[in-house]
């Protein structure tokens, strides 16, 4: 419940810190002492969008921030989920900065304002008078079902099987999508392939190629030059080999003579080995290289088809080009097997519309269940509320196919009078007989969910004596059963009732109006309300029928 509401700087607020008790409690005023600036500050707290605007003229920021009893409500989950400090007592908090930023905190961590929102509706439900219309939208008729039916387990795994489906659904609609474009390709791909497939590519190939494309084209003067080379080496006359032999013989009959010779022998023979292998060498690639001109024809031709190919897919190398051909490969596979993709997964979806028809099936008996209850309940409601041959009726019908709640249509038909014809409520019903119709239906849904706080924003607009009186008993019978029930009024009927009776009102100085509230006395109770039953001019009599009210 509601415990504490604190407000600074806020429209006509400059600074509001007001406490809460249990069960029903009434809020009075003038028309325009601020009653609606309080509850538009409670919905920042509910998530709604912030208006910089409504920040006190001069003020850097607004602030808004609740406390609220939560230990009897069982809210640990949501704090589990949220990486959130769970306390038995928790504050939600609201900062408003007038250069249009804002953050929320609860139990002074930030979070989202989407965090904000799911904690804050289920701690706190306003009924304003735009809510009415509420009456007439299927989602809220469909909503009313659900809560009298407890089916909050079935319908989450109803709504699980129905995206699962749903996404299944998409995702044959994308592999259809993509084969009919791929076999609109599959011609180009298969002649892509089939050409680098006859090219018989090999990696590496190309630099192997170039190389030998460069030898056969100077093989002459290779030749030439490895012939001058060797004869070099190996001249009879001359030769580099005769001469450093004879070399290495001076040199070694030195040694008996002089000591360093013998080492300068063995290098000089150490350099004839590597100088006789060398020759031997030259000698042997001597008569491997030839001139082949079609040799040389092939491996130009060879070369160019690997360039033509290169450039043809705009690639550098062979390699590439592999690349190239296992992917067209890789898409012609896809294909081919798509079609086996596709008849798997349009079974896969047929397998969970099943699924999603039974389980919306379940949903239906439950709403039917719960349909019978409503009828039931909104009659043994309305009757004592002033309309004794009133018509309650819940029609349901069937969806085309399923949405996200179900397959389920819901229509909440009414009629006041005895020979009158059941339409939707909002078209038969005056103001007066909808604000009695949505009291009934909230006492109704208060009485199947542990909602903490409910306030009515003039729910009893069109309504007076004897029906305001029996309205007032549904609120008070609201707040009896554990609930904290706040009604803002301007009858004197409910207002005599709240166990805590709290005023709303303006007061101005020099510079500025403020807007303020207070907890009345039992004696100022007396004056308030006799002013509410005779005007701004207290008398006897009005005084004295206060005081009945509230005896009452």
């Amino acid at each position: 419940m509601l415990r504490s509401l604190y407000i600074q700087n806020y429209a006509l607020i400059e600074k509001l810190d007001i406490t809460f008790e249990r069960g029903f409690s009434v809020i009075t005023g003038e028309t325009g002492a601020g009653k609606s600036i309080i509850l538009g500050a409670i919905g920042l707290l509910l998530g709604q969008r912030a208006d910089v605007k409504a920040i006190r003229p001069g003020a850097s920021k607004c602030v808004i921030e609740a406390q609220f009893d939560i230990s009897a409500y069982g809210m640990q989950a949501f704090f589990e989920e949220n990486d959130l400090e769970y306390d038995v007592e928790c504050i939600l908090r609201r900062d408003v900065y007038a250069s249009g930023k804002s953050r929320a905190f609860i139990n002074d961590t930030p979070v989202s304002l989407a965090q904000m929102k799911e904690l804050g509706e289920q701690l706190i439900d306003i009924h304003s008078q735009h809510q009415n219309l509420l009456l007439n939208k299927e989602g809220f008729q469909l909503n009313v079902l659900d809560l009298l039916a407890h089916d909050e387990a079935d319908l989450q795994t109803y709504q699980t099987l129905y995206k699962d489906w749903r996404q299944a659904e998409q995702d044959l609609e994308k592999l259809k999508t993509a084969a009919e474009k791929s076999r609109e390709d599959e011609d180009y791909l298969r002649f892509q392939l089939e050409q680098l497939e006859e090219a018989q590519l090999t990696s590496g190939e190309q630099e192997e190629l170039e190389q030998e494309a460069e030898v056969l084209a100077h093989a002459e003067d290779i030749k030439a030059g490895l012939y001058k080379a060797g004869q070099a080496l190996n001249a009879d006359e001359g030769g580099m080999l005769g001469l450093l032999k004879d070399c290495q013989n001076i040199v070694s009959n030195l040694r008996e003579v002089y000591t360093p010779a013998g080492e300068l022998a063995e290098r000089l023979d150490s350099v004839y080995i590597e100088l006789k292998d060398i020759a031997r060498e030259i000698g042997d690639r001597e008569e491997t290289v030839e001139f082949n001109p079609e040799r040389l024809n092939t491996v130009n031709e060879r070369l160019n088809l690997l360039y033509t190919l290169e450039q043809k897919h705009r690639v550098d190398s062979v390699d590439e080009l592999l690349a190239l051909q296992e992917s067209y490969a890789s898409k012609l596979s896809a294909i081919t097997s798509s079609d086996e993709d596709i008849e798997r997964l349009r079974e896969r979806c047929a397998d969970l519309f099943k699924q999603v028809e039974a389980q919306a099936g379940v949903l239906t008996e439950a709403r039917k269940r719960a349909a019978q209850e409503v009828e039931c309940q909104m009659a043994s409601r309305l009757i004592p509320l002033g309309m004794p041959n009133v018509r309650f009726q819940v029609e349901m019908g069937m969806r085309k196919e399923p949405g996200i709640h179900g397959m389920d249509t819901v229509n909440f038909l009414f009629s006041a009078n005895k020979n009158g014809t059941l339409q939707n409520i909002s078209s038969v019903a005056s103001g007066g007989e909808i604000a009695r119709v949505m009291l009934s239906v909230k006492a109704m849904i208060a009485g199947a969910v542990k909602l903490p706080t409910i306030v009515f924003d003039e729910i009893d607009t069109g309504v007076s004596g004897e029906i305001a009186d029996r309205m007032a008993d549904i609120m008070q019978e609201m707040g009896d059963n554990d609930r904290q029930v706040i009604s803002i009024t301007h009858l004197p009927q409910i207002a005599a009732r709240g166990r805590v009776h709290y005023k709303v009102y303006k007061q101005d100085n020099e510079k500025e109006t403020n807007s303020h509230i207070r907890r009345l006395t039992d004696e100022e109770r007396v004056e308030e309300i006799a002013h509410m039953l005779s005007g701004a001019t207290l008398t006897e009599a009005a005084l004295n029928n206060a005081r009945a009210l509230l005896e009452h």
